[in-house]
């Protein structure tokens, strides 16, 4: 790569371990004032929380997500060979580490979240991804709300992951609207490790794990049969540490029900019980959401329906038989995307109005660089070490979109962050790759937008989307005044006083999306949109669901300039009433361009 860029006013900063960043890697940072206010007078001698260097993999894997350079030949344990590359694969790249060793489960504190958010942003960073988060808030609590707000004023997007707390609704996190939330999602590659049973029933299951040690049937084991005296068998069903009798287990295959513990503990429970194999059952949320592992045995996760038939061949021959085959990588799947079930869901509880997350991307079975100071499961007792490894969750996600966003400004230096976000949201699709609705990997019933916001991301479109919805900072004051913030609070987030109008209506908020929370009767809502493409006529496509009436006025808009502004009123009214959230839609075409904006209205009332 060339000369770092002269405006650029970020550093390494050197440790004990005397690293050196590069033409690629042009800063690094750590930020750990607030952790160690927590931690006490002891952490200040912990040589590694006082480093840049990751020693947990999850900063690699991100890093190299949204902006790794091309490498041949990347693989995991020789399952998914290929080219590895990330999402803006020439771009520069930073790293601000801000999460630690968790102390009463806390790990990432505002007060250094904060601090790296204001020295991102003296940097020169053009792209800030937060593959981190906690529980939804009140935006002046936030530390990464309000530091978001800071970096959007200078023209950063930043992409957050939405939580991994699905598929329970109403877990979604980073709802400001001037963060960019992303979902997580599969994607059409499995590794696939088979499970047959001795009856010839046979389940597909996922795993990375190696062969079982010889080509033979081996005896199955509930692990709730091999439970240790004294254990609760619940435990002992989850295989949680010191639950499981060696004497039992030993040479069988333990099957293990998915839940409260790692899925990699529960193979290191089965390994130092003596166990040949096991199979990962899962529960009935997890449903049918499978996760390729670097099991520390032979094993293979499946989901719940063929977990219930292992467990129902179990309880049914006195002496079970199985085998496990070693993964194989599989492409092309149908159908792909689905959501994954561990994907945190809308409704948001902070500001209903605002559909979050936004978007969806890849999340589950991603492969990307990895931290060889740590082990592949994060196991003191695996001693294993390699480049790359699979990891699943929104922090996966979260960087695809950003690393996407970084082309995106590349290509358009001009967008604002919000012109960025809609273009990435109404260019998104809600269908698989057979052409049906995208389904939620819990349950396989579709999926709905409190799970994919505008749907899964499509960056060739996003390039040219046609019409975008803007939003200035002005735009997010008037959002913060009708939060109920006060005038210093306001003043806090703006850096300046700023006058609130006398009447704000937050359903007008140019949002890509419209949510309606409860509906009495009829509402109008107003967008505005903006051409960023050639000058055309759009027209608009609506989808009304059942027990609504919506009609847009007017229902075609005209273009003549780039830059061109134009407002529609949307009016949505009650039919027939009902409790159930009612999900529609409307879409303005050019016959070429597709701006599409999901409709979700809450409970309907006459």
């Amino acid at each position: 790569m060339g000369p770092i860029p002269s405006r650029w006013k970020g550093t390494c900063q050197h440790d004990h371990t005397g690293f050196r960043c590069n033409r690629k890697l042009i800063g690094a940072r750590y930020f750990n004032k607030g952790y160690m206010a927590h931690a006490g007078a002891d952490a200040k001698f912990n040589r590694s929380l006082n480093t840049a260097r990751d020693y947990e993999g999850h900063g690699s894997h991100t890093l190299s997500t949204i902006g790794g350079t091309f490498v041949p030949g990347a693989n995991v344990f020789g399952l998914g060979n290929g080219t590895a590359e990330g999402g803006s694969p020439r771009a520069r790249v930073a790293t601000y580490k801000v999460c630690w060793p968790p102390i009463d489960g806390n790990e990432c504190f505002d007060a250094d979240i904060m601090a790296a958010f204001d020295m991102a942003i003296h940097d020169g960073v053009d792209v800030l991804s937060l593959s981190l988060g906690g529980n939804a808030t009140d935006y002046f609590d936030d530390g990464l709300s309000i530091g978001a707000f800071h970096a959007n004023m200078k023209g950063i997007p930043v992409i957050c992951s939405a939580g991994n707390y699905g598929p329970t609704p109403a877990t979604v996190f980073n709802v400001a609207p001037w963060i960019l939330t992303v979902g997580a999602s599969t994607l059409d590659r499995q590794f696939d490790s088979v499970v047959e049973l001795h009856n010839g029933q046979r389940f597909m299951g996922a795993s990375l794990s190696k062969a079982m040690p010889e080509d033979k049937l081996y005896p199955l084991i509930n692990a709730a049969d091999a439970k240790a005296a004294n254990k609760p068998v619940e435990n002992a069903t989850l295989c949680m540490r010191g639950t499981i009798d060696p004497e039992k287990a030993r040479g069988k295959i333990l099957v293990c029900l998915r839940g409260v513990t790692a899925r990699v503990e529960k193979s290191l429970v089965a390994l130092e019980a003596g166990a040949a194999g096991m199979i990962l059952c899962n529960d009935e949320l997890s449903g049918n959401e499978l996760i390729a592992d670097p099991h520390l045995l032979p094993a293979s996760q499946i989901n719940y329906k063929d977990g219930l038939a292992v467990y129902a061949f179990m309880n049914s021959t006195k002496n079970p038989l199985g085998y496990i085959y070693p993964p194989k990588t599989k492409l092309q799947i149908k159908p792909a995307p689905a959501m994954a079930a561990f994907s945190s869901r809308g409704p948001n509880t902070v500001t209903p109005e605002i559909l979050k997350p936004d978007v969806i991307a890849p999340g589950v079975n991603i492969i990307a660089a990895y931290s060889e100071g740590v082990s592949p499961t994060n196991l003191g007792f695996d001693k294993r070490r390699v480049p790359f490894i699979t990891m699943s969750g929104t922090s996966m996600s979260c960087p695809h979109v950003a690393g996407v966003v970084g082309l995106l400004k590349t290509l358009h230096p001009d967008w604002s962050p919000a012109v960025i976000k809609s273009a990435l949201m109404t260019t998104a699709r809600t269908r698989d790759n057979t052409g049906k609705p995208m389904l939620d990997g819990g349950n396989d019933a579709k999926a709905t937008p409190f799970a994919y916001g505008s749907g899964h991301i499509r960056p060739n479109r996003a390039m040219d989307p046609g019409l975008v919805y803007d939003l200035t900072n002005n735009d997010y004051l008037n959002f913060l005044c009708f939060s109920i913030y006060n005038q210093s609070q306001i003043e806090m987030f703006n850096g300046a006083r700023y006058r609130c109008p006398d009447i704000i209506n937050i359903l007008d908020f140019n949002y890509p999306t419209i949510t309606i929370p409860k509906l009495y009767g009829s509402v109008s809502v107003t967008r505005r949109v903006k051409n960023v493409g050639p000058p055309g006529t759009y027209t608009a496509r609506l989808k009304v669901p059942a027990r609504l009436s919506i009609s847009v006025e007017p229902n075609v808009l005209k273009f003549d300039n780039i830059g061109e502004e134009k407002s529609f009123k949307l009016t949505v009214e009650v039919t027939r009433p009902g409790e159930t959230t009612a999900f529609g839609g409307i879409t303005w075409s050019d016959g070429k361009r597709q701006v599409r904006s999901p409709i979700v209205v809450g409970g309907v009332r006459g």
